[in-house]
């Protein structure tokens, strides 16, 4: 198995990863097996309160929305609490903090705690060469800390120098993986590597990952270790009426949240995510397995899981360590011990 991460049992790359108290929080779950850091740039995302927000959402009537703007004063949004609220939308981009500030606070943590069979999962995007540059920077850190330390590519976001997602597109997919190979070369590849996958609806998409995969090979081994499935459902819209404050009737539909090009328009997860998560992992798993060269690739399954059943959904269909978001963001780190102490969570 390529992945050391026992329990398996993760949060993902998102907003309630991003400061110190954040990592330190997640970190002392005794029910995870490693801490995922939001995406990070080498430069920070540049955040603005009134155009980067989420929500969360019932996604049976819509009803119990939440549009959450994350605090000015904070680099991370609250946890809300509705019991019906199982979905979300967001228009956030990536951590407002540089990846050598997220690096630090990671070190930090592992500084208090000492000795720890907990890993860190540090998300990062940008282009090939940002890519290869954060590789150096992570190495850097694995020389620091006693833990295991692993790196996620996010390719699946569209907000790397206006391209569409590298991982819908084989040549520049490769360019990543061709990038990785080097970078491990270079800076003596202890840190094993990830790429972070959107939530693919064609099955031509699945034949692009292995297409790249197999061009990527290097005396028959890949080089990355696992692959994380799935990003957030894009090009999703959430509307509420805008109420006459005569009348009290609805005059017309406005987006939910504000967003850089004001049409709210951001990216699903959550529970209305899970199958298209489910199936990803699936096919994922079963283009993996069918070449002897990418068996070895792991999958951290992530999608709409919030209890037992949804990691227990998630194991069944091929995901070795299962990863939690938006239930992390409604409930707080209390998520994972819920899901271990269900009883029927076959950890």
């Amino acid at each position: 198995m390529p992945l050391n991460i026992t329990p398996p049992l993760i949060n993902s790359s998102n907003p309630w990863a991003t400061s110190l108290s954040d990592l330190r929080t997640l970190y002392k779950s005794p029910y995870t097996g490693a801490v995922t850091t939001r995406t990070c740039t080498l430069q920070g995302f540049a955040h603005d309160d009134a155009i980067h927000q989420y929500t969360f959402f019932d996604p049976h009537d819509f009803e119990c929305i939440h549009p959450f703007p994350p605090a000015s004063d904070s680099t991370s949004p609250a946890p809300a609490q509705c019991a019906r609220a199982t979905a979300s939308l967001n228009t956030l981009g990536y951590s407002p903090l540089p990846l050598s500030e997220t690096l630090r606070n990671v070190e930090i943590v592992s500084e208090e705690v000492g000795w720890s069979g907990k890993g860190w999962i540090v998300s990062v995007t940008g282009t090939a060469g940002e890519v290869r540059e954060c590789y150096r920077l992570v190495s850097l850190l694995r020389e620091k800390v006693v833990m295991h330390v692993y790196m996620e590519i996010n390719l699946s976001c569209p907000d790397i120098s206006g391209k569409p997602p590298p991982a819908y597109d084989q040549p520049c997919l490769l360019e990543y993986l061709v990038a990785v190979r080097e970078a491990k070369r270079d800076y003596g590849g202890d840190v094993k590597v990830g790429i972070k996958t959107p939530p693919y609806s064609n099955p031509r998409d699945f034949g692009v990952v292995r297409g790249a995969l197999m061009q990527s090979l290097e005396n028959g081994v890949a080089p990355i270790e696992f692959i994380t499935a799935t990003n957030t459902l894009g090009t999703s819209l959430l509307l509420q009426p805008d109420l006459n404050s005569e009348s009290g009737k609805s005059k017309e539909w406005t987006p939910t949240l504000s967003s850089a090009d004001t049409e709210g328009i951001g990216g699903l997860a959550g529970s209305p995510l899970h199958p298209l998560a489910l199936g990803n992992v699936r096919m994922l798993r079963r283009m993996l397995d069918s070449e002897e060269a990418l068996r070895g690739i792991g999958i951290i399954g992530i999608g709409g899981v919030s209890d037992a059943a949804g990691f227990n959904r998630m194991r069944s269909v091929g995901a070795e360590v299962v990863g939690v978001g938006t239930a992390l963001g409604r409930k707080g780190v209390g998520i994972f011990q819920e899901i271990s102490f269900d009883g029927k969570a076959k950890l």
